[in-house]
């Protein structure tokens, strides 16, 4: 599985990015909002969601590049919609921006999902009705500082290593990521390990 890339630009387009790493070009396929972000740069990173599309003769493998893990995370949630491909939630991420979109589904602005290319209204309100709860628990909502709150002051290194260790644990990781984003909010200078003890006394 493929976490990130690191590399040269060597082409880019609205909708593709050619990263140069160690000799091969990897073609990626991204949204407006991560080529906003990476126009103009030599030296890129894009972190990748695999996509593999099988049966028939003609079985794909696409791989998607983003600026961002929140944005690849928002990705990623969509994806779990009955209704929504691949290209349907790069649409959605090429016409909202990551903290809007969440902003659209957290409010419940069906209109707004409804004017993206491709999206009808039951798909939109099927994407709201998703979603809604779980863009908070992700914690993406939070990074995003979604609804106008002050900035968050989560460590994000902090509680990338907490989930990641808490996930090894067995436990899922939306729940957990709510947990941890919870306790770094009330007290932003715990240690992991510190944070893991918190977490693992409040996660049901």
């Amino acid at each position: 599985m493929i976490e990130y890339i690191r590399g040269t630009l060597a082409e880019l387009t609205p909708a593709q990015a050619i990263v140069e790493a160690n000799g091969i070009g990897y073609a990626l396929n991204i949204s407006l909002t991560t080529f906003s972000a990476i126009q103009g740069k030599q030296e890129v990173k894009l972190f990748v969601e695999e996509q593999l599309v099988a049966g028939g003769r003609d079985d794909s493998f696409t791989l998607f590049g983003f600026a961002t893990k929140q944005e690849r995370e928002l990705y990623r949630l969509l994806l779990t919609v009955s209704g929504v491909g691949g290209n349907s939630a790069r649409m959605i991420l090429s016409s909202i921006q990551p903290n809007e979109l969440c902003n659209v589904i957290a409010n419940g602005d069906e209109r707004q999902l409804k004017a993206v290319k491709g999206i009808g209204l039951k798909t939109a309100q099927r994407i709201i009705v998703d979603l809604k709860d779980k863009i908070v628990a992700s914690g993406v909502a939070t990074e995003l500082s979604v609804g106008g709150d002050r900035p968050s002051m989560v460590n994000q290194s902090v509680r990338d290593e907490a989930v990641s260790a808490l996930t090894m644990l067995g436990f899922s990781p939306a729940p957990t990521a709510k947990v941890v984003t919870q306790i770094l909010t009330a007290e932003p200078d715990l240690p992991v390990e510190q944070v893991v003890k918190q977490a693992l006394k409040q996660i049901k």
